[in-house]
């Protein structure tokens, strides 16, 4: 636990006897990073999530030269934050530099983002809607909107671990230090590298590459973790720390509640819908246990966030899709991804228990075993857009698929 250095300091008093030393509290100070935030004059979104977040209020940011607020949802406090800014109309965010990671999605405008070392000569890339791209740590970097219209982009960032591990603005943001090993200025850098390969701590989908011009549209393996049809990948991106995937329900799905702790973000970019998400102590069927009334529900458009396990995480927590074209999401997991999170020795396995059923000693619910409120919730949803669930019946009475489930006119 750090103490900041302008902290307001008591005489300490020694308790007496019988009695504990101390508030008997835990106070929750701001962090270097809500203060870096704060002398910005940027306001801070603190929620489970964001309906939509061309919605939320934008100021002026003098540092950006745009306009922007910051999201810090709740449970991903101290590992990563989130903004929105917006570049003007044909102008341009100020240049800058940093030894956090960064990542963008592009969810309104085109433009072009130039990268740099300062020895080295500037690349270039274009961006539409849809586009994710990641900065090299540390590299300069500078956002130009090719329009005249105002172009809106979301960033997912690992600057609240670097800020509050620090405590030192001025050299988080102004370090010299070039990583070379993370950007070395060729041509190809910001080449999309559309090869998949299986990731080496999960062995899932993913592919290695700097920029995906078009997420919304881009190809997702198949995969059936968190649902029977649920499909993604992992985009590996400036050799970075920072964990995430794009997954996809298909047409009137949901996924199986889970738990795990916190961290992971969802963004819906392409569809609707809604997650809820509830603590443990609810057990596995809070309506059957009266308490439904506890349970917290986002729902979401493009481009709308929830925290999946939010506060002290293991929350459970599931999504659904209620549009006729899906439910394609972008997951934010931060640093280090799940398999840090969970500790353990190093080159020690550890199962998936967030894909793996509660009955095979996992932490995913199946569809037998869910509240029969889920479903009859979802029904309504889906009936309120004109839509007939998309779940098969057997997913209800069995855990494996009958021969021929996924093939055309299968069950």
């Amino acid at each position: 636990m750090g103490v900041e250095p302008n902290a307001k300091l008591f005489e300490w008093q020694e308790p007496d006897q019988g009695k504990k030393a101390g508030f008997g509290k835990w106070k929750n100070p701001q962090s270097p990073y809500d203060l870096f935030i704060e002398a910005q004059g940027l306001e801070v979104h603190r929620d489970i999530g964001v309906h939509k977040v061309q919605d939320l209020p934008l100021k002026p940011w003098k540092r950006m030269a745009g306009k922007g607020i910051a999201i810090q949802l709740l449970g991903t406090e101290g590992m990563y934050g989130l903004y929105v800014v917006e570049v003007p109309g044909a102008g341009a965010l100020n240049a800058e530099r940093h030894i956090y990671e960064e990542v963008f999605y592009v969810v309104e405008g085109r433009g072009t983002t130039e990268v740099w070392h300062d020895k080295s000569r500037k690349l270039t890339f274009e961006w539409g809607p849809g586009s994710l791209f990641a900065i090299p740590l540390n590299a300069w970097h500078q956002i130009v909107n090719a329009t005249s219209s105002p172009a809106l982009l979301l960033s997912a960032t690992t600057a609240p671990t670097i800020m509050n591990l620090v405590r030192d603005a001025d050299f988080v943001m102004n370090c010299p230090y070039e990583f070379l090993n993370r950007f070395d200025g060729s041509n190809e850098y910001f080449k999309p590298v559309e090869d998949v390969f299986a990731d080496p701590v999960r062995g899932l989908a993913m592919r290695k590459t700097n920029i995906i011009p078009d997420i919304l549209t881009c190809e997702l393996p198949r995969d059936n973790r968190r649902a029977f049809d649920y499909r993604r990948i992992e985009p590996h991106m400036a050799s970075a720390n920072f964990y995430m995937k794009i997954a996809q329900y298909q047409t009137g799905q949901y996924s199986k509640a889970h738990k795990h702790a916190s961290g992971a973000i969802l963004v819906c970019i392409k569809g609707k819908g809604y997650s809820q998400t509830w603590p443990e102590t609810l057990g596995m069927k809070p309506w059957e246990n009266g308490q439904g009334d506890k349970v917290r529900r986002q729902t979401y458009e493009p481009v709308g966030m929830i925290s999946a396990a939010p506060m002290r995480g293991d929350w459970y927590h599931q999504h659904f899709g209620t549009d006729p074209e899906g439910l394609r999401l972008l997951v934010f997991d931060g640093p280090y991804g799940p398999a840090f999170r969970r500790g353990g020795a190093p080159g020690a396995d550890s199962s998936d228990l967030g894909a793996t059923d509660t009955r095979d000693g996992g932490n995913a619910i199946s569809y037998i075993d869910e509240d029969p409120q889920v479903r009859k919730n979802y029904e309504t949803a889906l009936a309120a857009e004109g839509m007939k669930t998309g779940m098969p019946t057997w997913v209800y009475t069995q855990r494996i698929p009958p021969e021929g489930a996924f093939m055309p006119g299968g069950v």
